[in-house]
């Protein structure tokens, strides 16, 4: 049959996290996510989600949207998932001329493509004229026997669950400052403070007591971002260190803290992304127990104007 493509409806979240999990098992996806980012179609993010529909069936979802924490304009990303049991009949394709064009919409120029490390999914990409960009590892750390305890921070440093920080604006501070040396091809590096509480400190996924901070002087210096389903998945999200407090072991303090907390809260593996390039944060995470699971690949593609 041939798939329809329309826009997500909220009936859609849980058959379509359904697709998302079955197509990209080892990262977070939950139909509260999945609403919450469609309910952000007004931000300057404007995501968005079409649906591919075989027979009334979800098989496929893209989710796009506008890059917004770049300084650069008109950088857009599109992202499809298609059920592994679907593929091969044409969604996929549907799906990448419809997000494509709504991104042409929004004034995007360039869209930007995370890509599954295998020869079917880099055959897609590169046969709609997508080129290869900087390959990321998909890692996953086994929880059951919890990370030996941090050692004791030097002195003058505290650590802390997000959740205790008086003001989030003092990791606001820091999140903004380690993004722009994270390794990519887009630079991250602008994000108005009230833009960064609504995508980020609110999201539902982020779990406030499972993300660790370093603070010296009233001023988070480093952090680790956890992020949760609320059940049984953990995400080590964005881990660094602000410029002036680097070579000091803070990144490992707080990412060994974090997954203690999160053994104790239940969770029995954690996963997390790493550029391939990024050899000082493989290497971290390798002596705290993450493997190598999967590999994607960032693809990009001008847009017709």
């Amino acid at each position: 049959m041939t798939p329809t493509v329309r826009p997500f409806a909220d009936a859609d979240a849980d058959a379509v996290s359904g697709v998302l999990r079955a197509g990209l098992p080892h990262l977070l996806a939950t139909p509260e996510l999945l609403r919450w980012q469609v309910a952000r179609a007004q931000t300057p993010e404007r995501f968005g989600a079409l649906v591919a529909d075989v027979d009334g069936v979800p098989v496929g979802v893209a989710r796009t949207g506008l890059l917004h924490e770049s300084a650069e304009p008109g950088r857009g990303f599109v992202n499809l998932t298609v059920r592994p049991d679907r593929r091969g009949r044409g969604a996929g394709s549907a799906l990448l001329a419809a997000a494509e064009q709504r991104l042409v919409g929004l004034g995007a120029t360039t869209a930007y493509a995370m890509v599954d490390d295998t020869p079917a999914d880099l055959a897609f990409a590169e046969r709609h004229g997508y080129r290869r960009g900087r390959r990321s590892l998909l890692l996953r750390c086994d929880l059951s026997v919890p990370p030996p305890p941090p050692p004791a921070p030097g002195p003058g440093v505290r650590l802390l669950a997000a959740a205790d920080l008086p003001d989030p604006r003092a990791l606001y501070a820091a999140d903004l400052d380690v993004s722009r040396d994270e390794p990519g091809e887009v630079s991250m590096d602008e994000i108005a403070y009230a833009d960064w509480l609504a995508a980020y400190w609110h999201r539902p996924d982020l779990d406030r007591e499972l993300t660790t901070v370093a603070v010296a002087d009233g001023e988070v210096v480093a952090f680790t971002v956890g992020l949760t389903d609320g059940r049984h998945d953990h995400r080590c999200g964005m881990t660094g260190t602000r410029r002036p407090h680097r070579r000091r072991g803070l990144a490992r303090l707080v990412k060994q803290a974090a997954l203690r907390r999160a053994a104790a809260a239940g969770f029995r593996h954690s996963v997390t992304v790493n550029d391939a390039g990024n050899a000082a944060m493989l290497g971290l995470n390798e002596t705290l127990g993450y493997r190598p699971v999967a590999a994607q690949w960032r693809y990009r593609r001008d847009l017709p104007s």
